[in-house]
């Protein structure tokens, strides 16, 4: 009936109103930045400092549900699959800032690691009113890069109720693929939308509801172990060196030979010669000096090992 309907409508309306009230209640005002337009810039910094402490270890409980994504994520990779980010604002930028450099760093294909912003590249740099509204943008972009049961959608929002995250988490769901929301409150709205939910509290922000802060820096933190595990996962790192670094520029040329030294411990010359010999392929060159083989059958070992360098020599 119409009063059903009705009662449906207002007990959601409660909900969502209590949700909204405990999410500002979480932006509470700091007391001692109260008269932060009084403090001279070294007081300002100092505090900002202080605060920036603590949110690494307001990370630290959510480590078991962090160690879940990651999982979650090794194994779409190794069944052919991506890691996904999607956000708005703030959090949409940091996911798509993970995805850029893991190209570069770990050597994978842009498509492998995605970053998803409401409103699309544009809102990179300038905000795109109404696209974080949108439940319906979330599924639509999922929709538009092909999302399949093999990939993992991780849905960021500081808030934890953005309507484009859950839509995306939503639809997600619907086609079989793994699910996880970052948000920085605690029974967060996206969390319910999500296989995985981790759910930090970094505190009030230095400047009232700026979650670009301390919840920004909290959601980076946690994006940055994601990535960096999963790709240890799946073999893009020998010790703690970046085998599978991309030289894409004179800087990271020089990183690659350096690199090598480090694996192999041998001199400039050997690791410059022994690059351009595998072709550029830091890995290639690790595995040739520490088994003392050829290219082809350096190449032919991190094959069977899975890109594994440790589990070739």
């Amino acid at each position: 009936s119409i009063e059903i309907l009705f009662q449906n409508d207002y007990n959601q309306f409660v909900r969502s109103d209590r949700n909204a009230r405990k999410f500002i209640h979480g932006k509470t005002k700091m007391k001692k930045t109260l008269n932060l337009d009084e403090l001279d810039v070294n007081e300002v910094l100092a505090i900002m400092n202080e605060e920036d402490s603590k949110v690494a270890e307001s990370i630290k409980p959510a480590l078991p549900e962090i160690a879940k994504i990651v999982r979650g994520t090794i194994n779409s990779f190794n069944n052919g699959g991506r890691l996904i980010y999607m956000g708005a604002g703030t959090s949409g930028r940091l996911g798509v800032l993970d995805a850029v450099e893991c190209v570069p760093t770990f050597g994978v294909p842009k498509e492998q690691v995605v970053g998803l912003i409401a409103g699309g590249d544009k809102a990179f740099v300038e905000a795109v009113e109404g696209a974080e509204d949108s439940v319906q943008l979330g599924e639509d972009d999922l929709k538009a890069i092909t999302l399949t049961k093999n990939d993992i959608v991780v849905g960021i929002a500081a808030s934890g109720r953005t309507p484009y995250v859950i839509g995306g988490l939503d639809y997600a769901r619907s086609v079989g693929a793994v699910t996880a929301a970052i948000s920085c409150n605690q029974d967060a709205a996206i969390s319910k939308h999500a296989d995985i939910q981790v759910e930090v509290v970094p505190g009030a922000e230095v400047l009232t509801g700026s979650t670009r802060l301390k919840a920004g820096t909290a959601q980076k933190l946690i994006l940055n172990m994601i990535s960096t595990a999963a790709m240890v996962g799946v073999g893009k790192v020998y010790g703690n060196l970046m085998v599978d670094v991309k030289p894409t520029n004179e800087k990271l040329e020089e990183r690659a030979k350096r690199i090598i030294m480090e694996a192999t411990e041998c001199t400039y010359e050997e690791a410059s010669k022994v690059y351009l010999e595998a072709d550029k392929h830091v890995k290639t060159a690790i595995v040739m000096l520490l088994t003392h083989t050829t290219k082809e059958d350096a190449e032919q070992k991190l094959v069977a090992s899975n890109g594994f360098v440790r589990k070739t020599i």
